[in-house]
């Protein structure tokens, strides 16, 4: 038995004036998957994720959540999905409770099982001690897993979390995590999450890795680090430039300046390394080795770190402002 995919897209794009921001991704979520856009800020995940939630008409292409199309169908979309924004959306002044029933009401969730509901979804993230008290007394973990409880409420088919741990500490991004895992095993949901966290996309069944509007790969963390197949290696010279042009030419290996320090990719790192020493000819400061990471899958498919490719888009932004 064929089952009908949760989310289906094809060549969906989004155009504002003369920027693209979404290029015609086309992919495809399974129902029960965690699913994951990776990219660097501004390469197109929130507006996907905006256009998915019906919050913003497609420029082209179609597609489709819980079987419904997002263009024609919008309420239908609207009644199956849940939604934690990248911001903060909850009222401060309410209490917890009042956040919860509000929402309730929003989405004609019947008034005879509200109670228990809030309770149920409150107990899931830990909060039903909490429930009187005003949000604005909450820390910021506290109001995320509010969120994802209200986004559980109305129990949409397909829950989208946009960067639901940003700004976060890692500890309580840990802790969020642990509360996403226990609703996947007690409600019958597939989730749909971007992030620019490594360590966070580990936890996607499957991971999009997105980058200026295009997807560039589609595949599990662990599938998508063994296409790599080599170690990263992070050296610091005096010269790098000059580090550069030994590579190449003494060991046919081409290296790239990442975050500050000479990157490249070579199989059985810590066994190249006495060799670099030995025949580099140019001074090395340090050394690291590292087994491929997401961030090595990353660098591999777009030819750039994560962290780099957001310093390249706010330094091309901020020209952009200085032009006008």
């Amino acid at each position: 038995m064929t089952l009908t995919p949760a989310v289906a897209v094809q060549d969906l794009k989004k155009t504002y004036g003369k920027v693209d921001a979404v290029k015609g991704v086309s992919f495809e979520v399974q129902p029960g998957e965690v699913f994951g856009f990776l990219g660097p800020n501004g390469a197109g995940k929130t507006t996907t994720i905006s256009m998915l939630c019906t919050l913003v008409n497609p420029t082209g292409g179609s597609a489709s959540v819980a079987g419904h199309d997002v263009v024609g169908a919008r309420d239908e979309v609207r009644r199956n999905i849940g939604l934690v924004f990248q911001d903060p959306t909850l009222d401060g002044y309410l209490s917890a409770e009042q956040n919860l029933r509000f929402h309730a009401e929003l989405y004609g969730v019947p008034r005879h099982i509200v109670g228990d509901r809030i309770r149920q979804v409150m107990e899931m993230v830990a909060l039903w001690d909490r429930k009187d008290a005003k949000v604005m007394t909450f820390s910021g973990g506290m109001k995320r897993r509010l969120e994802i409880a209200r986004g559980l409420l109305h129990s949409p088919r397909v829950l989208f979390l946009d960067e639901p741990t940003v700004g976060l500490d890692p500890q309580t991004r840990a802790a969020i995590w642990g509360y996403i895992n226990k609703l996947r095993l007690s409600e019958d949901i597939t989730i749909f999450m971007t992030t620019h966290y490594m360590e966070e996309a580990e936890y996607c069944d499957r991971i999009a890795i997105i980058d200026h509007g295009e997807i560039v790969v589609v595949d599990s963390p662990e599938a998508l680090k063994a296409s790599v197949g080599k170690d990263r290696v992070q050296i610091h010279t005096g010269d790098d430039e000059r580090a550069i042009t030994a590579l190449r030419q003494r060991f046919g290996i081409e290296a790239t300046v990442n975050e500050g320090a000479v990157t490249f990719a070579v199989a059985a790192g810590e066994e190249f390394v006495p060799r670099l020493f030995a025949e580099l000819g140019q001074p090395i400061r340090s050394v690291s080795v590292s087994r491929p990471s997401l961030d090595d899958v990353f660098m591999s498919y777009t030819g750039s770190t994560i962290r780099d490719a957001e310093a390249d888009d706010k330094n091309a932004w901020m020209r952009a402002m200085v032009r006008r």
